[in-house]
């Protein structure tokens, strides 16, 4: 009988499962081993490490931006200020999709793609991680109110209350002061990113940029609990920030609107100085523009109305404006030709209406194409000879005129603290030989002798070299700082937060009394009965020191008149007057430019006198006592 099948082998099954058991032990006891060691690498060997990243998760330092200082006139007038302002800002590392985000408040706010794309450039600036990039300036309530609404649609949008710049006295000092815009790309990479965090503006012209390091201030910081959507719960450590400090500059906005009202609607500039310390008391560039635009950023059409204008308003005429300084600068002319010894007092020259060099047939002619006759120096400045000043400047020649007028600042930046100011061009032999690659031709040197040719000046170094004649060559350079924060120029620098510019030396004349001459001409252009100006003269209540010029825009053929009916208005003479008072005292000094004027006497005269007035007689029209005029402090201001 054969032997019965198994049908299972409960042996064989029995260590099967043994095996597998021992297997899966194995297993287990293997990987919760690897689960130890990793748990211990990560909780005891990289305790550090990832304790550190978990508070990075829940802290967060945030920047406190400073207050940016305010800037005042001499008087206390506010002319700078920061005013509250709510602003719309996107963290783009909480925003998710920002892109979309920025759609969203678009339709939310219902704005344009102007808009958009302005939002656009300001979220992909470069700017610390985390941290709030303003996209919309200056809410309205309705605004603020969209948002809130639709904060479930915009991830990483707040908004934010913050102090904005604000010029409440608009385009009285838009060249002057200046103002501040946004930060760009090319100024972010020169800034200490530090420094700079949280803050979104910095200065772009005038005193905001020359000062910024004052009126900065410096940041503070914040150290925050935040929940996993970013939100701050707590505030675990606060460093206040340090404000900037608070300029006085020298200007005074009442002679600002008395000189911006005699200027009218012309285009021109006017600079007044204070000669005893070279405090700037008015800055007049005409027409100007409201700074205000450019805080929170300009809209595209608004600064092409501005950057395209024929007018030029952007265009700083006190500071950037170069032209021939024409008769204004013949009292220097004069000067000099008494004290390198050329004339005499007494010296005379005959005027037939014009004058020829030596051998040559050209006639450089008088603007009196009849002729004065004889005429000695007085009266020479006083009716403006050109005929004079042609001999002067022959017998002088070129390299002692380059000397003399250097001295007074033609050809250089005068100032202490207007970066924007151009050095303008005393012409030389060498400048000629090196510019033009020519020699320096007699004809150019009588030209150069009545402010015409090569030569340009800006208005700031005629009322620079006006208040030189009025302080008998003593050299101040003219500025806008007064003070900081009760500090004066000099504590600044001493306490390391201005750099000193050194100041040219006084001119010394080998006969002193030669100034008081030339002042004495002077007097005769606004109170000789010949002199230029003797309309203005006629109803001043203090004796004017001053002299009136026109220069040239387009050039005139020998043989040719001046016909203003021929000429497009903006191809006539430019007018110009200079003047200092009372001049037995001076406490003014003026420069004046009007363009296409034509007539320094008839046009620039009447402005600088109601800007002296202004400055000089009280309510009744009386002259002021000299303890009503407030000093300002000595120089020491840094260049740039």
């Amino acid at each position: 009988m054969p032997e019965p099948i198994r049908l299972k082998d409960h042996e064989k099954d029995a260590r099967l499962v043994r095996a597998r058991a021992v297997v899966g032990a194995t297993a287990i006891v293997l990987l919760s081993l690897v689960l130890v060691v990793r748990l211990y690498y990560l909780q005891v060997v990289q305790y550090q490490h990832h304790s550190t990243l978990a508070e990075n998760n829940r802290i967060h330092v945030q920047p406190i931006p400073p207050n940016r200082g305010l800037i005042f006139d001499r008087n206390g007038v506010i002319l700078a200020d920061n005013r509250p302002s709510f602003s719309l800002t996107v963290t783009r590392e909480r925003a998710g999709d920002w892109q979309k985000v920025l759609d969203t408040i678009v339709e939310v706010l219902e704005l344009g793609p102007e808009e958009r794309a302005l939002f656009e450039k300001r979220v992909r600036q470069g700017r610390r991680p985390f941290e709030p990039v303003p996209v919309l300036f200056e809410l309205s309530e309705e605004q603020i109110a969209r948002v809130a609404v639709n904060q479930f649609l915009l991830p990483g949008v707040e908004v934010a209350a913050q102090l904005v710049r604000h010029y409440p006295q608009g385009e009285h000092f838009a060249h002057s002061v200046g103002y501040v815009g946004r930060i760009n790309e090319r100024e972010l990479k020169k800034l200490d990113p530090v420094d700079y965090s949280g803050t979104h503006h910095i200065g772009k012209t005038g005193v905001e940029l020359f000062y910024e390091d004052l009126l900065h201030g410096q940041v503070g910081y914040e150290e925050v609990e935040t929940n996993a959507r970013g939100r701050v719960l707590r505030v675990l450590k606060h460093t206040a920030p340090v404000p900037g400090k608070d300029l006085t500059l020298t200007l005074d906005l009442n002679l600002q609107k008395a000189a911006e009202a005699a200027l009218g609607d012309r285009r021109g500039a006017v600079i007044a100085i204070d000669p005893a310390t070279g405090g700037v008391l008015a800055m007049v560039s005409q027409p100007s523009f409201n700074p205000n635009l450019f805080v929170t950023g300009i809209s595209v059409k608004d600064y092409a109305a501005l950057r395209d204008s024929i007018d030029r308003p952007l265009y700083n005429r006190v500071l950037r404006g170069i032209y021939p300084p024409g008769s204004t600068i013949k009292p220097m002319v004069a000067l000099a030709g008494l004290d390198s010894g050329v004339v005499e007092r007494g010296t005379r020259v005959f005027d037939p209406g014009f004058f020829q060099l030596p051998n040559v047939s050209h006639k450089y002619r008088n603007w009196n194409r009849g002729g004065d006759g004889w005429v000695n120096m007085e009266a020479a400045i006083t009716r403006s000879n050109d005929t004079y000043f042609y001999s002067l400047a022959h017998r002088m020649g070129i390299d002692r005129l380059h000397r003399y007028l250097s001295q007074f600042g033609i050809g250089q930046r005068v100032s202490l603290d207007m970066f924007e100011e151009a050095s303008g061009l005393m012409p030389s032999r060498e400048w000629k030989r090196v510019s033009r690659r020519q020699a320096w031709y007699p004809g150019e040197t009588l030209i150069t002798g009545i402010g015409q040719g090569y030569m340009l000046a800006t208005p700031l170094q005629l009322a620079q070299a006006t208040a030189l004649l009025a302080n008998k060559g003593k050299w101040h350079r003219p500025r806008l700082l007064m003070q900081a924060d009760g500090l004066t120029p000099e504590q600044l620098v001493a306490n390391g937060l201005l750099e000193t510019r050194p100041t040219p030396p006084d001119i010394q004349l080998r006969e002193p009394h030669n100034w008081d001459l030339i002042s004495s001409d002077m007097q005769q252009v606004v109170h000789g009965a010949r002199g230029t100006a003797h309309k203005v003269g006629a109803t001043a209540r203090y004796r004017i020191a001053g002299k009136s010029g026109t220069a040239q825009v387009v050039a005139i053929r020998q043989g040719e008149r001046y016909n203003r009916n021929k000429l497009q208005e903006r191809h006539r003479d430019h007018a110009l007057f200079i003047a200092f008072a009372p001049a037995e005292n001076p406490r003014i000094a003026v420069a004046v430019m009007v363009e296409n004027g034509e007539s320094g006497s008839g046009v620039a005269a009447p402005v600088a006198k109601q800007v002296m007035d202004a400055w000089l007689l009280d309510e009744k029209g009386q002259l002021k006592a000299t303890a009503q005029f407030a000093a300002a402090p000595q120089e020491g201001i840094r260049e740039q």
